[in-house]
């Protein structure tokens, strides 16, 4: 089992910028998939941004790209979702995710171990 605890969230107003942290234990984090996903009030949750498990490869949502960077630290068990330019649009849970695979995916049903999600809220 994996255990996944996020971090990082809060209210910023739009145009700032959020770091959100999500460190795991329990197994060997660099063998895993990542990636963050969110949902808003009434919405159906949605990716947000993947990355492969030696931080070869990345993948983000075209609604987040050029704002949103993934990252991870296979050393600290961490991965990481900066966040530039925020706008109201972006207020939702965010929740990161693992899976066990060789390909970065963007269907939340391909991942196996979720977070318990960190809010986040942009004002205007």
């Amino acid at each position: 089992q994996v255990q996944l605890v996020e971090s990082g969230g809060g209210s910023v107003q739009a145009g700032g910028s959020l770091r959100l942290s999500c460190a795991a234990s329990g197994r060997p984090f660099s063998i895993y998939y990542g990636a963050w996903f969110r949902q808003a009030p009434e919405k159906e949750r949605e990716f947000v941004a993947a990355i492969s498990a030696s931080s070869g490869s990345t993948d983000h949502a075209d609604s987040v790209k050029g704002r949103f960077t993934i990252s991870r630290d296979n050393a600290k068990n961490t991965l990481y979702l900066q966040m530039n330019s925020l706008k109201p649009e972006d207020t939702a849970v965010y929740y990161c995710a693992l899976r066990y695979g060789g390909v970065v995916v963007r269907n939340a049903a391909g991942y196996n171990y979720w977070g318990q999600g960190t809010q986040v809220t942009v004002s205007s």
